[in-house]
């Protein structure tokens, strides 16, 4: 497990950054964390290291998935906070994002993990303080392990 620390919101968005530059299409990203923790700001980051205004990301808390265009390949970020069933998350067709060919972004996947694939990276999110947050990133399988290598050579880590 690789543990981070930040200091603000903006320090949110730029591991959120970093990250993107070491995501490629397929890859699923899972975030938990409670309400207010800085999961959007996470995929704000991520969004803008694939092109995308970081203005134009929001929770898709009622829509469930919002769908952006990178400059390369699309980000699909999902909010299952909402979804109460299997049925519910089988009728958004989960099943083309999560195993597609865009970078996926999961906020409350921990809901569904049976759902999750294998291979992927969960992170979670928890506020020490106003604007400090940790940051617990787990990779799965052979890529989610790859993913947190990668990110512990990228980011200065407290453990």
């Amino acid at each position: 497990m690789l543990t981070l620390t930040s200091a603000s919101p903006e320090e949110t968005m730029e591991i959120g950054r970093k990250l993107s530059g070491l995501l490629l299409p397929g890859d699923l990203v899972n975030l938990n964390g409670t309400l207010g923790a800085g999961k959007t700001l996470l995929v704000k980051g991520i969004g803008k290291g694939l092109g995308i205004d970081p203005g134009a990301v929001t929770s898709p808390t009622f829509s469930i998935i919002n769908e952006y265009e990178g400059t390369e390949f699309p980000l699909y970020h999902f909010d299952l906070y909402r979804l109460e069933t299997e049925l519910d998350l089988e009728q958004v067709g989960y099943a083309e994002y999560f195993f597609g060919t865009g970078i996926t972004v999961v906020e409350w996947g921990d809901l569904f993990r049976h759902f999750l694939p294998e291979e992927r990276l969960d992170v979670n999110l928890d506020s020490l303080d106003q604007e400090e947050r940790q940051l617990s990133i787990t990779g799965h399988g052979r890529r989610g392990g790859q993913l947190e290598d990668q990110l512990r050579g990228l980011l200065s880590c407290t453990s």
